[in-house]
């Protein structure tokens, strides 16, 4: 694994559950608005419409905070069904843009000694 893929991942979090219910219940949970609402407020949302959709596979939104910095993140969750009947549900939360990724800018002056003449 390359550096920046470690880098990368270290920016995501996954979690992993095992659900009793059908796929097709928790691709509505997860899809519907008024459904999604309950649990993940439109307010957190930085686009109330999905990023990607793969139907009834995979759905990704876009989250921004309300305080400075403002950092955004992706959130995907992804559903496949289990040998059970249940949903194995997936869902990966990675920054898209943090404050301390970017490089500060080169200091204006040259940071030597001010020297002054004499007149």
């Amino acid at each position: 694994m390359s550096d920046q893929e470690h880098e990368e991942r270290e920016k995501e979090l996954v979690f992993e559950y095992a659900l009793d219910a059908p796929p097709e219940k928790v691709w509505r949970a997860i899809s519907i608005p008024a459904f999604r609402e309950r649990w993940l407020p439109g307010e957190d949302l930085a686009d109330p419409e999905p990023a990607f959709t793969a139907e009834d596979e995979e759905i990704h939104f876009r989250l921004r905070e309300k305080e400075p910095p403002f950092v955004e993140s992706t959130v995907i969750f992804h559903i496949s069904a289990d040998r059970n009947g249940g949903t194995v549900l997936r869902i990966v939360h990675a920054l898209t843009a943090c404050q301390n990724d970017r490089q500060a800018p080169p200091a204006a002056n040259n940071n030597g000694l001010l020297l002054m003449r004499a007149a």
